[in-house]
């Protein structure tokens, strides 16, 4: 059974992507915890960080490079990556993705249970 983000890079599922290329896919989160909360994941499914190999360091290092791309585009001067990793780390989807928090206008509102 595929999962939910497999079900979405395969068109399965609507959902309102933000950015899109052959190797990265980036969405709204359905949850979203901040003014901008997107979900930046790869097409290839890595169930977590612990999951990941060496041969997927280009990989991760081009999830970085995006999620610095799409902040730049969404004029985020500051904003959080977060990856959780298992269940205990809060992960709920078994396929690895960072989540791109920001949009705050205080620090205040940037205040995200959980999360310092």
């Amino acid at each position: 059974m595929e999962c939910l983000f497999c079900k979405i890079i395969n068109k399965e599922l609507s959902s309102e992507i933000v950015y899109e290329n052959k190797e990265i896919i980036s969405f709204k989160d359905i949850h979203p915890k901040a003014p901008l909360h997107l979900l930046i994941l790869p097409k290839k499914h890595i169930p977590s960080v612990n999951h990941l190999e060496e041969i997927d360091s280009k990989l991760v290092g081009n999830l970085f490079l995006i999620s610095q791309k799409i902040a730049r585009k969404k004029n985020l001067r500051g904003y959080k990556l977060v990856a959780n990793v298992g269940r205990e780390g809060g992960q709920l989807i078994d396929h690895l993705h960072l989540h791109l928090l920001g949009g705050w206008k205080s620090a205040k509102e940037r205040e995200v249970p959980g999360m310092p």
